[in-house]
């Protein structure tokens, strides 16, 4: 699978990051994404500009950064939208540049945990070696959902490209809270655009209630 974002955010081998929610003022407001190898910073986000609306999403715009800030992607929704639907743009984001690719709920009536639906826009969607669509199952706000790319042809198998699940501190095996989970990055995938991913499934499902961690067990036990 080509690189999305950089050839330099695929890796040939898995990718574990340890992600944490910097901010709790709104949704969005701030990622740090620490590589599991090395322990150091591999991306983080943050948010321009602060709308007044309702619900989960913001008007600002978020910025994925590099670990020296430099901007990888720039994501902003798209209004207006019946689905939520967001964009997203290589680097800092241009009048007049192209999104990347788009995102957005698979349905106006899905609540948080309706996952989504993320789509490759030209040039990239029209390449062999991209998908043209991937599909985000599970619920985020429970972290606990994967990431896997729609079959391009008949025959073809969907192929899970990224998992987001809960944090288990390796000392004591607690369960962590919501706000430090996991994102494992398949070999090839880009890990820039699964952490792109990681920033709109939080602006699609907010900071919402959720149900206790006997229910998110459940699903845990469902879906893996």
């Amino acid at each position: 699978m080509a690189a999305i974002v950089g050839a330099e955010y695929c890796d040939p081998e898995e990718r574990v990051l340890t992600v944490r929610k910097t901010s709790h003022f709104s949704p969005g407001d701030g990622f740090a994404a620490y590589d599991s190898r090395t322990g150091g910073l591999a991306f983080r986000a943050d948010t321009y500009g602060r709308g007044h609306g309702g619900g989960a999403a913001s008007s600002g715009e978020l910025a994925l950064l590099g670990p020296a800030g430099e901007p990888l992607l720039t994501v902003r929704r798209r209004r207006p939208s019946l689905h939520q639907r967001w964009e997203g743009f290589l680097g800092a984001r241009a009048g007049g540049q192209r999104p990347l690719f788009s995102a957005r709920r698979p349905s106006i009536l899905g609540g948080a945990a309706a996952g989504a639906v993320v789509e490759l826009l030209p040039p990239l969607a029209t390449s062999p070696s991209h998908p043209e669509l991937l599909r985000v199952d599970g619920s985020f706000p429970r972290r606990c959902c994967r990431v896997v790319a729609a079959p391009r042809a008949e025959g073809e198998k969907a192929k899970l490209v990224a998992e987001i699940k809960r944090k288990v501190d390796e000392g004591t095996r607690v369960v962590m809270g919501r706000d430090v989970f996991v994102l494992k990055v398949s070999p090839g995938f880009d890990a820039a655009f699964a952490m792109g991913i990681v920033l709109v499934l939080d602006q699609i499902a907010g900071d919402e209630p959720r149900d206790d961690d006997a229910g998110a067990d459940a699903l845990d036990a469902k879906i893996w």
